[in-house]
């Protein structure tokens, strides 16, 4: 099993859907991904930074579920990154209504050094520069660095994306990104030109039309389970992204054929992540529920013909 570091938001969320609102509650890249690769029983740690307004009662779960909070900065005199959306009926458009950098203005990462020979490294979405400070701290080579990232930082910060991309094995973004990034429609065309910027994998998030999986010529799809409901979008990549890390630094196996079940596990996850609002789901699940909906899955997948 490989040890896991984990670099994101941990923060503040406060979201409107056509099912309720809340007021500010549990959120951040970080915390999504921590708590779906807890349920892998790995060695993880997360390295964000909070404000001195942020409750003890959440980093106390987050050491709950054993993930390492030791490269959590709390910024005393400081507010934490608050971030609030209004999604519409469709739940795959949203506004963003405000955003508070608050104490993420000035953070300056720093891996607590039990965990700079970490073997996989998940760059949750941040500043691009960020990213690269990590990976600089890292003592030895991680065998696996997978990357999250937005539209937003190709908007204002593309060289630096750009340079950090050489430098992972597996970008994680969803469709319209990928367009973005490359200026292709086709995904497959999309993903071979993403394979030129570095990495080795390429993994292309479509929301509650599933994922695609590209390696060199070999492409997987998986597709997202239908939901009677879901209340809440926000998180779902990032739980999906925890899941994939996760499962990868608990089975040591990078493989093709292994980073298909990592999606799958990945897009269980996330399955999960949307049935209640913010953390909340993530926060009560329990490994017979995963066990049965990955059944859900492969019932959802698995078929027999034959072929003449």
């Amino acid at each position: 099993m490989s040890k896991l570091v984990i670099v994101g938001t941990v923060a503040f969320d406060a979201i409107e859907t056509p099912f309720g609102k809340t007021d500010k509650i549990l959120g951040g890249a970080a915390t999504f991904i921590g708590l779906a690769a807890s349920q892998f029983n790995v060695d993880s740690a997360i390295v964000s930074v909070v404000g001195g307004d942020f409750p003890q009662e959440h980093l106390d779960l987050l050491s709950e579920r054993e993930i390492d909070i030791s490269g959590i900065e709390i910024v005393k005199e400081g507010k934490t990154f608050f971030w609030s959306g209004l999604y519409h009926n469709d739940m795959n458009s949203r506004d963003t209504l405000i955003t508070e950098l608050n104490v993420l203005a000035d953070f300056k990462p720093v891996v607590p050094k039990s965990y700079r020979d970490s073997k996989v490294v998940m760059l949750g979405n941040l500043h691009p520069l960020v990213q690269s400070s990590v990976l600089d701290q890292m003592t030895t080579e991680p065998l696996l660095v997978v990357l999250d990232t937005m539209n937003f930082w190709m908007d204002c910060a593309l060289e630096d994306l750009l340079t950090v991309i050489k430098r992972v094995d597996v970008i994680t973004i969803n469709d319209e990104e990928a367009r973005q990034l490359t200026g292709e429609y086709s995904l497959v065309v999309a993903a071979r030109k993403i394979h030129e910027m570095g990495p080795k994998y390429v993994v292309i998030k479509k929301g509650e039309h599933g994922a695609l999986l590209f390696h060199n010529e070999n492409v997987f799809f998986a597709p997202a389970l239908p939901l009677e409901e879901v209340f809440d979008p926000t998180g779902a990549g990032d739980t999906f992204a925890g899941g994939f890390a996760g499962y990868l630094a608990k089975t040591d196996d990078h493989s093709f054929e292994n980073m298909k079940k990592a999606v799958i596990y990945g897009s269980t996850l996330a399955s999960f992540c949307v049935e209640k609002f913010g953390t909340e789901r993530m926060e009560n699940l329990d490994g017979n529920e995963i066990h049965k909906r990955l059944q859900q899955f492969k019932a959802l997948t698995q078929f027999e013909i034959e072929l003449t």
